[in-house]
């Protein structure tokens, strides 16, 4: 399990997951326990032979690359359900974590976000779509999951990064088939905006055209394009509203990298678990990518140089 190809994450992370999540996870335990009627005193009977460190290292497998809770719990040697109620306990807890952006400091909502762009005023927004299972016929608001851009069955969620690609949020997840603009209306952020430091920029691609007539022009959009038929224009102003919008396209490239790294989680890649359950899991992704973008990684797995081989031996 050192091995970074199976969770993603190199041991160090994993050592501040385990020391971090397992008092929680003992206390949210005991809790439940307490909860209920009891015949026996809490601490009798049958203890844990899969402990916090596995159930985390189950969840980290199973979101990383996908696999069933049947071939998690062969790899394992315990029974599925294990695997999926380890998943359903450990899973929360990485989603509340939110996104890591210096030590000690992690952004849980938007208005953390904004609060937080009030020091470091410029930002990345964009949304990702990630395919999900059919409804199944006859059930209400079928047709919402419907994405009228990819056609196909998906949940939406809102991305932010910072300029450098690192993740400060991702959630808010809202069926496929809402705008882009739509879904970050309903999640409160023009609100937000309004009331944010003087100088907050969000750079935002051609979904957003509109919200920045909402919060006095903090979502910054690429400028329409030209009309085909609008010939009047001289050809030096054509090419210099050309040149504004790859420089806005190359300056917001870093969200859409952000998105790609999210989607090498291959759970994202087609999620096929609850929709219920969706929005905690890419929170619980993003939170896990963000701490391993601050990471420094120069001092895990070096390379090991190999000797040259001998000289044939001359007489």
């Amino acid at each position: 399990m050192t091995n970074r190809r199976l969770t993603g994450l190199s041991r160090s992370v994993i050592e501040g997951l385990v020391s971090e999540l397992g008092p929680q996870w003992r206390a949210r335990h005991r809790d439940r326990l307490a909860s209920r009627t009891r015949r026996r005193r809490i601490g009798a009977g049958a203890k844990h032979r899969f402990g916090i460190v596995d159930r985390l290292l189950a969840t980290l497998v199973h979101l990383r690359h996908g696999l069933t809770h049947d071939v998690v719990a062969a790899w394992f040697g315990v029974h599925r359900l294990t695997i999926s109620r380890s998943i359903a306990e450990i899973r929360p807890l990485l989603a509340e974590r939110g996104c890591r952006v210096r030590d000690g400091v992690r952004l849980r909502t938007l208005s953390d976000v904004v609060a937080h762009l009030g020091y470091h005023p410029q930002a990345l927004m964009d949304a990702t779509e990630v395919r999900v299972r059919r409804p199944v016929a006859g059930r209400a608001g079928r047709d919402r999951f419907v994405s009228g851009k990819a056609r196909l069955n998906t949940m939406k969620a809102l991305v932010i990064c910072d300029p450098l690609g690192r993740l400060l949020f991702c959630g808010e997840t809202r069926p496929g088939s809402m705008h882009d603009i739509t879904q970050a209306r309903t999640a409160g952020l023009v609100d937000l905006l309004l009331n944010a430091p003087l100088g907050v920029r969000i750079l935002a691609d051609a979904g957003y055209q509109g919200l920045s007539a909402d919060n006095a022009g903090a979502v910054i959009t690429p400028r329409p394009k030209p009309r085909k038929r609008q010939t009047s224009l001289p050809p030096s102003v054509i090419a210099a509203h050309e040149a504004t919008r790859r420089r806005h396209s190359s300056q917001r490239i870093r969200v859409e990298h952000a998105i790609g790294h999210l989607k090498n989680w291959r759970i994202l890649g087609r999620y096929h678990g609850r929709r219920e359950a969706f929005d905690t899991t890419i929170r619980a992704i993003a939170g896990l990518l963000s701490e391993h973008q601050h990471t420094d990684r120069t001092e895990h797995n070096p390379r090991r140089t190999k000797a040259l081989p001998a000289a044939p031996h001359v007489r």
